[in-house]
């Protein structure tokens, strides 16, 4: 099917689907407003919390929608011209069982009590900013992402949060200054919700959209704060500097020290379009990346961990649930290349909003390097000035298309650029209250080494709802598709995806929820001849009120290999034709015990022979000060051509003094490489707008003839960073 046909087909079944549209009330609650600061401290002792708005009607989504929680919750707003502020008294008849471990920043809050608000700050239903605190003072921003669909918990915000635990439950408070969020001037109107867990009683209320079907985060669906006061965000004006003081230790080689002074301005250009400038970028701070085993001949995926490129990076997310098949933009290609830093010598970007488009760009600019190859040679990679482009309009209420454009090339390749557009069809009121969505994107791309189809597109149909949740996607990726700041482990492919989930909630005891699952995938090449297939199959996948969960797979599956490739070392899996049965049992702790986890062991046929992976993720949380996160993975395989035993291990320890001051430490080992690595980072936020970090690094490897460690190099960052705001 060509481009222009899915889109005609998305157009006229958009048009079908629009008439079920039927918007209902919203809540709202209006804003008090104070001529005083406030404390944010978890004590409401301030004077001007007397005058807030407040509001303390929620509803449970679950374990019973629209039921009346076990808890009673109080919120109230306060706001004027430089910030608004949010308190929670969210009341326990149990305070000693309330579940809080966390107090690390942006860690992951839903398995521990908490409060979460969403912001509309332009009221267009299809973005938002979230911010949640647990009892703990832990907090977790986030950027509304895919219309509500996914969270972006990269972006980070400057706000301030405190709680506190007492004999009638816990008190929170937030703080945002105006000028950490965009928002659309002369608005008398956000979009707001609110959500409470009570994780021991796996109980979640809301005060709007209550509806299992529908996610918190479609802003679409929330209610309303009233009253904002005239916001005035001064200047716009943020001048961070930092300093990084490097030590670097190889053996037999020098030890080598280093400044490095860094620059990052940003100015903001009206209420909602900011502007920002970096000068010899550093991501001393960055943490490691986790290893990963790799059992197919494809590149594995690893996330952006970098602040820079991570701030405002839901503006360049392009298509709908295209997940890891093709990422347009994948910002590790920028000053990074197969492992190797290369350096960045300045940046900008810019991102906003006018009217109902976003709208987002970046430009870098690298430096040459000298690198060395594996057989010891030297390559030159160039200096190279890539460049992004996002641009996205809403139409309707809750859908958008766009257009995405990149150029340039890391490694200097000329002639490099990707262009393409996308278009989604979405609306929460399919049928009265359903979830639908149809979309389409086509993307084109080229460069002088290319030839080829260098073309992609593909379709999407998706029903995501509580009890029933089925998609369609078909995804075409010509032989010549080969973006130069993207990423695509598999091209020359037509890929289709068939499946769904059927999730009844018995009125059983001890089971809140069966999800029977069935999903095919069938990948073929240009000319239709078949390469994969996949069937899915979850015949137990059982949710328990306690919040442990048991899962069963049966998962028939082929392979048509062309040619042969390495698994392992030493060990090759021949061209041919595959069709095997794969099984899985997997397991979890609910997350609310002190010691919670996941077990995953996957065994059965494997190509000509056999494999069993085994896979675990433990935590133990003895207290709120220190946690302990284990993961390992242990692969034995049994093949006509040989056997392998491959082990990843890795071990976090995380001490928690408070909110602003942790210690990480992170060792990881695997037998592939023999290697150890080690990263120690402390992280103090010594001011909302300002952090200081030490990181130590170290790596080893295991000498089997010797028996015995043999240090590789360490390294030794101290930096501090501030944001001056004016």
């Amino acid at each position: 099917m060509k481009p222009n046909l899915l889109a005609l087909a998305t157009l006229l079944l958009a048009s079908l689907v629009s008439k079920s549209q039927n918007p209902g009330d919203r809540p709202s609650v209006e804003i008090g407003y104070t001529d005083s600061n406030i404390k944010t401290d978890g004590v409401l002792d301030d004077q001007g919390w007397e005058n807030a708005g407040a509001i303390s009607n929620f509803l449970t989504t679950v374990p019973i929608q629209g039921g009346e929680p076990t808890g009673k919750t109080t919120v109230k707003v306060l706001a004027n011209s430089k910030f608004i502020a949010f308190a929670f008294v969210c009341s326990d008849d149990n305070p000693a069982g309330i579940v809080n471990f966390s107090k690390l920043r942006d860690n992951d809050l839903s398995n521990e009590d908490y409060v979460k608000i969403i912001l509309d700050p332009f009221q267009d239903g299809q973005s938002g900013y979230i911010f949640s605190i647990n009892p703990n003072g832990a907090r977790y921003d986030a950027l509304i992402a895919n219309r509500g669909e996914s969270e972006n918990k990269d972006w980070d915000g400057i706000w301030e949060a405190a709680a506190t635990i007492d004999e009638k439950g816990w008190v929170a408070e937030i703080k945002i200054p105006i000028q950490s969020i965009n928002f659309k001037p002369g608005l008398s109107s956000w979009g707001f919700n609110v959500e409470r867990n009570i994780q021991r009683n796996q109980e979640i209320m809301r005060w709007a959209n209550v509806r299992r079907d529908q996610w918190f985060t479609q802003t679409s669906r929330a209610g309303l704060l009233t009253g904002l006061p005239d916001f005035d965000y001064g200047v716009g004006l943020n001048v961070r500097p930092s300093v990084i003081f490097k030590l670097n230790d190889e053996p037999g080689e020098k030890t080598e020290y280093d400044v490095d002074p860094a620059l990052t301005l940003s100015q903001r250009i009206g209420a909602n379009i900011t502007a920002t400038a970096t000068f010899n970028t550093d991501f001393a701070e960055t943490e490691v990346d986790t290893r990963q085993t790799n059992l197919t001949r494809f590149p594995l995926f690893f996330p952006e961990k970098r602040a820079f490129f991570l701030e405002g990076s839901d503006i360049f997310e392009f298509g709908f649930g295209l997940r890891r098949d093709i990422v347009p933009f994948f910002s590790r290609r920028i000053g990074l290349l197969n492992g190797n830093q290369i350096p960045i010598l300045a940046g900008g970007k810019v991102n906003g909003r006018i009217n109902r488009a976003s709208f987002g760009g970046v430009v870098m600019r690298t430096d040459n390097k000298t690198l060395t190859r594996n057989d010891a040679t030297t390559f030159e990679v160039p200096a190279s000035t890539m460049g992004v482009i996002r641009v996205k309009q809403n139409v309707l209420k809750e859908s958008s298309f766009g257009f995405f454009g990149s150029m340039g090339d890391p490694e200097g390749r000329s002639g490099a650029f990707t262009s393409g557009a996308d278009f989604t069809y979405q609306t929460t009121r399919f049928n009265g209250n359903k979830n639908f969505l149809v979309g389409t994107w086509y993307l084109y791309n080229d460069r002088n080494d290319l030839s080829g189809d260098k073309s992609a597109y593909g379709l999407k149909v998706d029903y995501p709802n509580d009890i029933w949740d089925v998609a369609f996607t078909y995804t075409h990726i010509g032989d010549g598709f080969n973006p130069s700041l993207g990423f695509v482990p598999r091209n020359s492919i037509n890929k289709l995806v068939l499946g769904g989930t059927w999730g009844p909630r018995p009125k059983w005891k001890l089971v809140r929820q069966i999800r029977n699952q069935l999903f095919i995938t069938y990948i073929t090449d240009l000319d239709w001849k078949w390469q994969t297939f996949r069937v899915f199959t979850a015949p137990l996948n059982w949710r328990f009120e306690s919040g442990e969960r048991f899962e069963f797979n049966i998962v028939p599956q082929g392979e048509r290999l062309l040619e042969p490739f390495n698994i392992s070392e030493g060990v090759a899996i021949p061209s041919g034709k595959y069709r095997f049965v794969r099984y899985r049992l997997e397991g979890d702790v609910a997350a609310k015990r002190q010691l919670n986890g996941r077990l995953t062991w996957w065994f059965g046929p494997f190509f000509n022979g056999s494999l069993d992976e085994i896979q675990a993720a433990i935590n133990w949380n003895p207290s709120t000060v220190v946690t302990f996160e284990f993961s390992g993975t242990r692969n034995i395989a049994d093949l006509p051509s040989g056997s392998f035993d491959q082990t990843l291990v890795g071990l976090r320890v995380r001490l928690n003094v408070t909110p602003d001051l942790q210690l990480n430490s992170f060792i990881q080992y695997d037998t592939d490489s023999d290697n150890f690595g080690l990263n120690s980072r402390i992280h103090w936020i010594f001011h909302p707008q300002g952090d200081f970090f030490i990181v130590y690094n170290n790596t080893a490897t295991y000498l089997r003839p010797e028996d015995r460690l043999a240090r590789q190099n360490s390294q030794l960052l101290v930096k501090i960073r501030y944001n001056f705001r004016l």
